[in-house]
């Protein structure tokens, strides 16, 4: 019996799409699952979110908020695109070592990792499909993922402030 619950144990840390990782069973991309990943990106909340970027430029884009953990599963996983100023954000309930992948995630996609006051601790490009693990610098308790190059495009780096929705 002892055995079987480690099995289920292990079965539910599997990985993710671009979500947080170990976590759940993978799944092949389908038709399927493209539509599922559309239908929930329908249902997900949405907010504005500001970012303070370096030289006092404000950056503004349109996030998508994955609080729960089906969300933080889910992530961006089978979309084949994204407007560029989008992105959704990671809320976790205290910071922690965050580890992200790419498995089932279509897009390249870049991640910044904030701690609980929104300050940007680690900025990093993730290549679409990779299994390769993205570990945060630093403690985290917000990941905010967006196109590949976006934070470099605006000028934000490492120390800037997220201004997080609701905060």
């Amino acid at each position: 019996m002892r055995k079987v619950g480690i099995l289920l144990v292990m079965l539910a840390l599997l990985g993710t799409g671009c979500g947080t990782q170990p976590s759940t069973s993978s799944r092949s991309a389908t038709s399927t699952a493209s539509t599922e990943a559309t239908t929930a990106a329908q249902h997900l909340k949405t907010r504005p979110l500001t970012i303070d970027a370096s030289g006092g430029k404000k950056v503004g884009m349109s996030v998508e908020i994955a609080d729960t953990w089906p969300e933080q599963e889910r992530g961006l996983m089978y979309r084949t695109s994204m407007p560029e100023d989008h992105g959704m954000l990671f809320v976790f309930d205290r910071e922690t070592t965050l580890t992200f992948w790419m498995k089932n995630t279509l897009i390249p996609l870049s991640v910044a990792f904030m701690d609980s006051k929104g300050r940007i601790v680690d900025i990093q490009n993730m290549k679409p499909r990779t299994e390769t693990k993205h570990i945060s610098a630093k403690p985290a308790q917000y990941a905010l993922e967006t196109n590949k190059g976006f934070f470099r495009r605006h000028g934000i780096r490492v120390g800037d402030r997220v201004e997080l929705p609701g905060k």
